[in-house]
């Protein structure tokens, strides 16, 4: 881990991998330290928002976690209408059937790692090895709003409408931004989510 100042009120924690990321994050998360006011996980770094708390006490929480997925802190259940325009694509391309890439998506458990690229967007880990492809070589420019989606080794859900280079497996119907709830994202950093077939 590498730690950096990020402003008088702030530190970034640089890290390897993202299961680092991760870890790091659920530790802080559990440490529960008085003044951390903001846990931001990326891709490779978690940014701790301060009121003036010991940079010290933070770094230990840090440096404290494993590369083990930590447990998740509670579970969204999102139905899903397998009816994407790229699943009979993807199913070529992994050697499956429709059915079994429906299968394998809505069989497997995920854990938020962290947010970013939308507002309320959730980059979802634990998607089956079988289906990990790169993305789209071209995105589109329009992705419609509530799209399930796989790219890489990640899961997500389009929040709202905008353009995406990720394969589209199906849609839901499920609200993932409302600015008006507290949290606003439905989706947070360490829950898991079980896609249901609907």
């Amino acid at each position: 881990m590498r730690l950096l100042p990020y402003g008088p009120r702030a530190l970034l924690a640089e890290y390897t991998t993202l299961e680092e990321v991760i870890a790091a994050a659920a530790a802080l998360r559990s440490a529960v330290i008085p003044g951390v006011t903001e846990i931001v996980p990326a891709a490779r770094t978690v940014l701790v928002v301060h009121d003036g708390t010991d940079p010290a006490r933070i770094a230990a929480s840090l440096d404290a976690g494993s590369n083990a997925l930590p447990p998740p802190i509670g579970t969204v259940r999102i139905p899903v209408r397998y009816d994407g325009p790229d699943l009979e694509e993807v199913a070529v391309a992994t050697g499956l059937g429709v059915d079994e890439v429906v299968a394998l998506h809505s069989g497997a458990t995920y854990q938020v790692a962290f947010c970013g690229f939308l507002p309320g967007f959730a980059y979802l880990v634990g998607l089956p090895e079988r289906l990990r492809l790169p993305r789209r070589p071209t995105p589109r420019p329009r992705v419609a709003a509530g799209s399930v989606a796989i790219a890489d080794g990640f899961s997500g859900v389009y929040p709202s409408d905008s353009p995406g280079g990720w394969h589209l497996l199906g849609h839901t119907d499920v609200s993932l931004w409302n600015p008006e709830c507290t949290p606003p994202g439905l989706l947070v950093p360490g829950s898991a989510v079980v896609f249901e077939i609907c």
